[in-house]
Order: C-alpha cells, then sequence, then structure tokens
C-alpha cells in the first residue's frame, strides 16, 4: 500500500482536521465527534441538515457542508457508520428551534446509529427526523443494507433539502422533498478495480484484468455481477440502461444526469463517459437539462465510476438551480 498516511486510526481525524484548517471562515471541527459543521450553524431560522455515514466517500458528506447544503456531517471511520454518541451528540450541538433533518444512506450500521440518536434526542424534546436514501438500482440487499443501497443520489437530497432549509422551510416540508427527490432519483455503479482502505492495507477484493464489477457498491460490496471489460459505450450502457429502466424514464421528460468518479477515475474518462450517457438519453427523446461530472460520493481509491438520473420537475430543478456553498471550490 503506498498512501499519504501515518497512523490508519487517526486518518479520518487527520483528514478533518485539515479540512478545517483549508476552511477557517467556514468550518468548524469538533473532534470528540468527528464533527465538521457550519461557521454560521446552527440556526434557529432554518432547520439543521445533518448527514452522516463511513469516511472514505469524500468529498461525501463532510466536504459538503455549507450554505443551502449540510449544517453538519459526522463520519466514522472509513467504511464504518459513526458510533451512536457522535450522531446524538452532533444532533444536541446542532439543534434548532425548527427542528433537525437526519439524511441516511441505508446501510444497516449506519441506520442503527440514526435511528437510535433519532429515538435519544426525540427523549430530550429535540424534534428530529430522518429519511434514508436508497437510489441504487444494482441489488435489493446486499452486505450492509436490507433494501437497496443509498449511494451517489444522495448528493440531490442534500442539495434539494438544503436549498429549501436555506429559504425557512419547515422540517415537515423538508421530509416531503427528500422524499420526493429520492423517490426519482437512481444510481448505479462499475468498478475497475478494487479499492485499498488504510487500515486494511490491501484491496477489498480482486479483480482481474480483463474484468469489471457491474453494480458495485461504495464500500465494495459485490454487485450484480462479474463480467468481462468491455468498450467505454458498452460498459456505459450497462450502467445506463437498467438506471433509465427502473425510474423510468421516457421521451419527453426532462433528467439530471451525474456521471460520478469512484475515486481513481481520470475526469477525462469521467468527460467520455458522460457524453455516451447523455447521447444515449437524448436517443430515447429524454431532455438533459441539469448535468453533474466529477466526484461526489467516492469510494477510497477505487477506478470506476457511477451514473445517476433525476426525473426533474420544476420543484426540483429549482431547488437544484439555488446557490450553496461547500469547501469544494475551483478557485
Amino acid at each position: 500500500m503506498k498512501k499519504f498516511v501515518d497512523d490508519p486510526k487517526q486518518f479520518v481525524p487527520q483528514m478533518l482536521e485539515g479540512l478545517a484548517l483549508a476552511n477557517p471562515d467556514t468550518l468548524r471541527y469538533v473532534p470528540e465527534y468527528n464533527l465538521i459543521h457550519r461557521a454560521d450553524g446552527p440556526s434557529d431560522e432554518r432547520v439543521s441538515i445533518v448527514q452522516g455515514s463511513g469516511s472514505g466517500h469524500e468529498p461525501a458528506h463532510v466536504m459538503t457542508v455549507g450554505p443551502g447544503m449540510l449544517t453538519a456531517a459526522c463520519p466514522g471511520d472509513v467504511f464504518a457508520a459513526p458510533p451512536v454518541e457522535y450522531v446524538i451528540e452532533t444532533v444536541k450541538l446542532m439543534r434548532s428551534a425548527k427542528g433537525v433533518l437526519l439524511i441516511v444512506n441505508n446501510y444497516t450500521g449506519d441506520r442503527m446509529a440514526f435511528e437510535m440518536a433519532e429515538e435519544l434526542a426525540a427523549a430530550e424534546g429535540i424534534e428530529v427526523r430522518t429519511v434514508f436514501v436508497d437510489d441504487d438500482v444494482a441489488v435489493k440487499d446486499s452486505l450492509y443494507t436490507v433494501g437497496r443501497r443509498g449511494v451517489a443520489g444522495n448528493f440531490f437530497v442534500m442539495k434539494a433539502v438544503g436549498a429549501a432549509a436555506e429559504s425557512g422551510a419547515s422540517l415537515d416540508e423538508l421530509v416531503r422533498i427528500a422524499e420526493k427527490v429520492n423517490s426519482v432519483t437512481r444510481t448505479m455503479g462499475l468498478a475497475l478495480t478494487a479499492c485499498t482502505p488504510p487500515a486494511k492495507g490491501s484491496p477489498l477484493f480482486e479483480l482481474g484484468d480483463d474484468e469489471v464489477e457491474l453494480g458495485v457498491g461504495i464500500h465494495g460490496e459485490p454487485g450484480r455481477e462479474r463480467v468481462k471489460l468491455g468498450s467505454a459505450t458498452e460498459m456505459v450502457g450497462w450502467l445506463l440502461e437498467p438506471v433509465a429502466g427502473d425510474l423510468p424514464v421516457a421521451s419527453g421528460d426532462r433528467v439530471a444526469l451525474m456521471i460520478n468518479g469512484l475515486g481513481g477515475t481520470p475526469v477525462s474518462e469521467l468527460y467520455l463517459a458522460y457524453g455516451i450517457a447523455h447521447k444515449g438519453l437524448t436517443g430515447k427523446g429524454v431532455t438533459v437539462d441539469r448535468s453533474y461530472v466529477g466526484e461526489y460520493c467516492t469510494s477510497l481509491d477505487m477506478a470506476g465510476i457511477s451514473l445517476t438520473i433525476v426525473r426533474l420537475d420544476e420543484e426540483i430543478d429549482t431547488l437544484l438551480s439555488a446557490p450553496a456553498e461547500i469547501a469544494i471550490r475551483v478557485f
């Protein structure tokens, strides 16, 4: 393993400390709970929005904290759910008169941590609600889930509720929006290589030089099948057809299209894949109104992509168009 690592046990704290030091005007770091939160939050003028999962998926979720997005994120170790105490203390610190919304990717460990935290917070008189994201069409049940997994589509849920919260929407309204966006969002991924967690020091699984994992999970979970490497057009098609078919999308629909890098794929390849997917959708009579290309929810250094489609209406399009400010910026 060749990585920039001192002590693997300190990988996440050191990463979070660096993130806070790089954004001193906008972010605050509470090391006791792996907590990154807005420097101007919480506020009784808006619902606090908290997301958390294992680390290793950056920029999700600690790097999507900021105006128009998350109020806070409290990750666990790499590919591990945050401890319940991290979540409950985060909820307490982010308590708002308008309530707290927890957004959780559908993995068993994350569900347990956040559901227990919600119960404990409610017992202390904190108004808190939880929404689960389950956009992955690859498999219904996996090593870590009952039902579909939550993957890169969580970006659209965070963005929509973040915009609504910034305008003063109520907690009930944010839950409605989150569930609506989740219901029209679908994703599927494909891995060219495995990833290497710092604490493990070796790849999570083995792929032959001519193999890919179709439908891979963001923790390296098996997908639908292991198949032979295809051309770019073939591989993008293996993702596009099941995602578009599951929504489904039809001629005349307007969509957002995301090609998300899993951590080890050059951006040139992401745009190449985007072009193939874009033409595939327009060939079906579907209009791509919003485009997203880059790394949004990764799997450490895994080479591969995921493809996400969101079926748009006026409300969702408006929320996705609203301004936001997060740690990842070009200049």
